[in-house]
């Protein structure tokens, strides 16, 4: 590919990660045009672009998912590019495509590798094609008889998940014969009503599991890194609230392995951009492949924090036809670092949403302290989009000293005007367990109830 460096890229997104990108642009000496929804109007992000777009009504199947208003957006901005971010439209292989059909580039990896990678049951043939291990599961089940053929060979406990799924959605454990008879309908009526499509297969349930996955990069002319591992074993429903990288504990020989074969999977699909292989990692050291996430992820930062890396610097790059701007041998690995999601939530009440005004928005500092958010005191978090209001990333020169930093920055945190995430960050910090790193996938849910 020989595309002309980017001189405008159109921000497919809201909130932290529209102005992260922004501001790569700006590194980049690049031009950044915001879209935004009504809710978004007087937005940090929108402010911080060189200009904006009116995209349509807050309900984001008015705005930010309404692939139409965005593509037209970007076309009548003057656009060359349009970068998607996390969420939205960013894993959705057919705006990719009508981002290209109108002769714009899609900061993203190949509509073609979404759609593969994008489908679990696909993602798993092609991983094992590739030679990197999965867990053992079966391909789509059509019906309750060949979910329990299947389930008999496979083994129990186990999950049924759906083909289509992402971010943790569309996944039910399945202890014996009985439950999998009752979850099958149900899992394929929510997978259906998710993500337009009933497919479900089943694969077995690694308990006790930790989630690990390596960031990769690759671009148009055969080169492909990565940049190491993050552990994101601490989720609530699935969904990560803590994540660190590297993974503390890994041994160096699964360390090397795994980033291998992220690699070489990224290879086999053809892959472009900024990607994620994620595992799980079993308590006896074996890993299995798990899904490969075709954008930038939420927890990028802390990778950024111990390789040195601008990893969305790299998409633009890539995107733009030239080359990684690093070797492997060329990507370090310093320190550690932790990533605090800060979510709108109140975890007293199972993590609801608490959509509402930040009255008060005192962002902590010092020596290796990050803050990623696209809000300031006075913002009101809307009900109509994710509940994030920020991320805080600590890095230092060992994993001791980036959890003593991160406990320094919550304790000078304020946001005040709504429950949030950060009182329970806190207590995370103080548990023996987490300091010990002695967690797993399910390890949250259990130790909020006792």
């Amino acid at each position: 590919m020989n595309s002309p460096p980017l001189r405008r890229v159109f921000v497919a997104n809201r909130g932290e990660i529209a102005l992260r990108v922004i501001r790569a642009c700006h590194a980049a000496g690049v031009e950044a045009v915001a879209g935004y929804s009504d809710a978004d109007a007087d937005a940090c992000w929108v402010r911080a672009a060189d200009s904006a777009v009116h995209l349509g009504g807050s309900p984001a199947a008015k705005s930010y998912l309404n692939a139409a208003a965005v593509v037209h957006a970007a076309e009548h901005s003057g656009a060359d590019a349009v970068h998607p971010g996390y969420g939205f439209l960013s894993e959705n292989a057919g705006f990719a495509r009508r981002v290209e059909a109108a002769g714009l580039v899609f900061v993203g990896a190949p509509a073609d590798v979404i759609d593969t990678m994008g489908d679990k049951a696909a993602a798993r043939r092609t991983a094992q094609r590739a030679g990197v291990p999965v867990v053992p599961g079966s391909g789509p089940v059509a019906d309750a008889g060949e979910a329990r053929a299947a389930a008999a060979e496979i083994g129990y406990p186990l999950l049924v998940k759906a083909a289509a799924g992402g971010g943790g959605r569309g996944i039910r454990p399945v202890r014996d014969a009985a439950e999998l008879a009752d979850v099958l309908p149900t899992a394929r009526a929510e997978a259906t009503s998710a993500f337009g499509d009933g497919t479900v297969y089943l694969e077995r349930l690694v308990e006790r599991a930790r989630h690990v996955e390596v960031q990769v990069l690759a671009d148009f002319h055969g080169g492909a890194v990565h940049a190491y591992e993050r552990d994101c074993s601490v989720q609530r429903r699935r969904q990560k609230l803590v994540e660190e990288a590297p993974a503390p504990g890994l041994d160096p020989r699964t360390r090397s392995a795994m980033a291998a074969d992220a690699v070489r999977l990224a290879a086999h699909v053809g892959y472009v951009g900024a990607g994620t292989v994620e595992f799980l990692l079993a308590e006896d050291g074996s890993y299995y492949f798990m899904e490969m996430n075709t954008r930038i992820q939420v927890e990028h930062p802390v990778t950024e924090c111990v390789t040195g890396l601008d990893l969305v610097g790299e998409q633009l790059r890539i995107a733009g036809g030239e080359p990684l701007s690093v070797a492997q041998s060329d990507i370090p690995l310093r320190g550690a670092a932790v990533e605090l999601r800060l979510n709108a939530e109140d975890p007293a009440n199972g993590f609801a949403p608490t959509p509402g005004e930040l009255e008060r928005f005192d962002l902590p500092g010092g020596p290796g302290v990050r803050m990623d958010t696209g809000f300031r005191a006075g913002d009101r978090i809307s009900p109509f989009y994710d509940s994030m209001i920020g991320k805080l990333i600590v890095h230092g020169a060992d994993r001791t000293q980036a959890l003593a930093r991160a406990r320094q920055a919550l304790a000078e945190l304020r946001i005040h005007g709504l429950p949030s995430t950060a009182p329970l960050h806190e207590r995370l910090l103080a548990s023996a367990e987490f300091r010990k790193a002695a967690v797993h996938t399910g390890w949250l849910e259990q130790w909020l109830t006792r």
